[in-house]
């Protein structure tokens, strides 16, 4: 009878001990993160564009930022509806058959594709196959492509939140079911879908693979276009790095890149508790 809290204790402790690790390496690469870039980080740094010989050894990285912004935006726009639709349809209407079984797992599927798969067939369709070249629509529906899974589970999970109270009371008064999603559901799990589309924008915007090959670029011309490459901070933090071009850019821009993906993980993981309180 002694052993058993006992053992409960040792097990309790490896968690916290685990936990705790996880903090130190994430409190770790944060402050080795500020440590090395917060001398570059400067309101010419942020807003000026790369200059010098290498590209990239001076100025800033306007355009990066810029361009990342703009590429997740795209891929928010182009999953977004898709993905919200086929988690309405896993939860709402999907029964259970082959058909319903098969969309969980291509999804299931999708969600673990290396990145890099993602953008050769990318490349291959968007660049080649529709010629719509090296350029911001080809890198943005990539990033479509790679969030759509993280999309479609997270709304799911929204979904399945909802407090069932709501919808046997609506079921009960022979409301339709499409009165009950467009005036129930969706209102009640809004805060959860929306925390799930700014973690795909997090997941989007530290992406590299995918936009290499379909997007990204050294330099790029002051407008944006559809049609036209983008830089990319991701792309612009590896062009520094490995070509040796400047490693404090380069450690300024893996912390502008690091303080964005927090940012957005913040704000999503307060929605989400939201919408938990809320269920």
């Amino acid at each position: 009878m002694k052993l058993r809290p006992l053992i409960d204790f040792l097990w309790l402790s490896l968690f916290w001990c685990s936990g705790l690790l996880l903090l130190l390496v994430l409190i770790s690469i944060l402050g080795y993160l500020f440590y090395k870039g917060y001398s570059s980080l400067t309101a010419e740094f942020i807003l000026s564009v790369p200059k010098g010989l290498p590209l990239g050894a001076e100025g800033g990285i306007f355009p990066a930022i810029r361009g990342t912004l703009s590429l997740i935006l795209l891929a928010i726009a182009a999953a977004s509806g898709p993905a919200l639709s086929t988690a309405i349809y896993l939860t709402q209407y999907a029964k259970a058959s082959r058909v319903s079984s098969l969309v969980n797992i291509t999804v299931q599927c999708m969600a673990g594709i290396p990145s890099i798969v993602t953008g050769l067939f990318a490349y291959a369709l968007f660049v080649v196959k529709f010629g719509f070249g090296i350029s911001l629509l080809s890198g943005g529906l990539a990033l479509a492509i790679m969030i759509f899974p993280v999309i479609v589970v997270t709304s799911r999970d929204a979904l399945l939140s909802v407090n069932s109270n709501y919808l046997l009371v609506a079921k009960a008064l022979g409301v339709s079911q499409g009165y009950i999603l467009v005036r129930i559901l969706l209102p009640q799990a809004a805060t959860g879908i929306l925390a799930g589309l700014l973690l795909a924008m997090g997941y989007a915007a530290g992406a590299t693979a995918p936009i290499m090959v379909t997007a990204a670029v050294i330099a790029t011309p002051p407008t944006v276009s559809l049609y036209e490459p983008v830089m990319a901070m991701p792309y612009h933090l590896y062009i520094l790095f490995s070509q040796q071009v400047s490693l404090d850019k380069a450690y300024g821009t893996a912390l502008v890149l690091v303080l964005l993906l927090l940012l957005l993980n913040i704000i999503a993981l307060w929605l989400n508790k939201l919408n938990k309180k809320g269920a």
